[in-house]
């Protein structure tokens, strides 16, 4: 908890500091290779996560599909947290946890890639997504707090924020996944 907007801001901005030195240069050269990979090969970027991080897959995807800072053409991005029919019908059903699973059974394949995004690492449907996605040969990169906990495990790429409190890790996911889409469309550009 922090006592005034400056001691947050203040926090926010040493967070995303020490994310410069914490996340490699070669670990975020690899998310990208690994997404424009699949482009290139026309494989899909699948995303998912939760309430803020179910957000943030749904912005990921708007910023591939649509345009970040370049006009060019679309690129084959899916949220699979933003079907509501899917997740309720599917959550009614089976349950939860394997609401987006379910969607990689669907729209992944061998080559594709899974962005899988919980701050701490053991949200269960995330990690049921990324369970199915390796065992049906996607790539996987991660989006969580510190370590990455369980889903460390599944990543080929993990982008772990230096933090475990879930604002900041939010805040600083922002500026991973927003440098990510400008590497991936400068790439699918030229």
């Amino acid at each position: 908890m922090t006592n005034s907007l400056r001691d947050y801001m203040v926090q926010s901005a040493e967070a995303i500091q020490a994310t410069a030195s914490h996340v490699s240069a070669e670990m975020m050269d690899k998310a990208v290779d690994i997404c424009v990979t699949a482009l290139k090969a026309n494989k899909p970027i699948l995303v998912c996560g939760n309430g803020g991080s179910a957000a943030d897959a749904m912005h990921i995807a708007a910023e591939l599909v649509a345009r970040f800072l370049r006009e060019r053409k679309g690129l084959n991005c899916i949220c699979l947290s933003s079907d509501a029919a899917m997740m309720t019908s599917w959550a009614n059903d089976y349950g939860y946890e394997t609401v987006f699973a379910r969607q990689i059974e669907s729209y992944g394949c061998e080559g594709a890639v899974l962005i899988g995004i919980s701050t701490s690492g053991t949200s269960k449907n995330v990690l049921a997504a990324c369970a199915k996605a390796k065992e049906m040969g996607l790539k996987i990169i991660g989006l969580t707090g510190q370590g990455g906990a369980k889903m460390a495990d599944y990543c080929d790429a993990l982008l772990d924020a230096p933090s475990t409190y879930t604002p900041i890790i939010q805040q600083i996911h922002v500026c991973l996944y927003h440098y990510l889409c400008e590497k991936v469309e400068a790439q699918m550009a030229a």
